[in-house]
């Protein structure tokens, strides 16, 4: 074929069109929707929080106003110097601290074992036992104040931040959280594979079952935590004005005829402050750990 024939053949031969490709998005990736409706959950949470700090950083006569104002204003060191002076946030805060402290460690060490206990080892009981720790959920808290202040009393420890701290090292909660984690993502393979190599209980609890529970124990040690720090029942029963809880120093501190609810706002906020530090600490942490645990479930 000459020259010329191959340039007609070429410029009668169709043209290719230009393929687009379609950008691949995964079934599950989230839309517009979602994105609006987890920016609205978040507002829901952030308003109140903003609204705290508005209500701390101005007088109580403004607050009572109406409209009430939307901005934070310029007293919010005066109210918080004030706060301290009438109560011991200080002190309360160190407290409570301790108090949640000491309860979550305990709780997940006692709730660890035992959840492990009933989730795979066999014994005499086990059924029933369970059973009866389930139960104790349906028992109002309010039924055991008295028993439970009178044994603290015998013991010498009412006002004493031990009362507040024995009752609460385990709970059924725990117990049922740590027993059905263990069940979903512990393998029964892995344990007899260490009965086999000969370890003995206290090694398998050590090397196989605590870094598989580690995710697990790091949502119900936030969850510990926090419900332990916003306890307000019980401390304020056996807690005195000397040795509060940051709870129990809150509710003194509105405990006049005309309570100041700037003043009362500014100290929830400096109460407010170690629990949001521990999250902003903790929080990756303890995200990584429940998708690790997702993904291993």
């Amino acid at each position: 074929m000459s020259a010329t024939g191959v340039r007609e053949a070429a410029l009668a031969a169709p043209t290719p069109v230009p393929v687009r490709r379609r950008r691949y998005r995964a079934p599950d990736a989230a839309g517009p929707l979602t994105y609006v409706l987890l920016v609205v959950t978040a507002l829901l949470f952030v308003v109140p929080f903003y609204y705290m700090v508005v209500a701390a950083s101005r007088p109580m006569a403004e607050m009572n106003t109406s409209p009430p104002p939307f901005l934070p204003g310029p007293d919010l060191w005066q109210n918080i110097t004030t706060a301290v002076q009438q109560q011991a946030i200080g002190l309360s805060i160190v407290n409570s601290l301790i108090v949640s402290g000491v309860t979550t460690v305990g709780t997940l060490a006692f709730c660890t074992l035992a959840g492990y206990a009933f989730a795979k080892l066999r014994f005499r009981g086990e059924k029933p036992l369970f059973a009866i720790t389930i139960g104790t959920l349906m028992i109002p808290p309010s039924l055991g104040v008295v028993p439970l202040y009178k044994l603290m009393s015998d013991w010498g420890l009412a006002g004493r931040l031990e009362s507040v701290i024995l009752p609460s090292l385990v709970g059924a909660f725990g117990v049922f959280f740590m027993r059905q984690y263990l069940v979903q993502t512990l393998p029964d393979e892995l344990l007899e594979a260490a009965k086999v190599d000969g370890a003995s209980q206290i090694r398998t609890v050590v090397s196989i079952v605590l870094p598989i529970a580690r995710p697990g124990m790091a949502v119900l040690g936030m969850l510990t935590f926090m419900t332990s720090w916003n306890d307000f029942f019980w401390p304020v029963i056996t807690l005195n004005s000397t040795m509060p809880t940051v709870q129990v120093a809150l509710n003194n501190l509105g405990s006049g005829y005309v309570p100041d609810t700037a003043v009362i706002m500014a100290g929830t906020l400096v109460g407010t402050l170690p629990v949001i530090v521990v999250f902003l600490l903790l929080g990756r942490q303890i995200v990584s750990g429940i998708i690790a645990g997702a993904v291993k479930g």
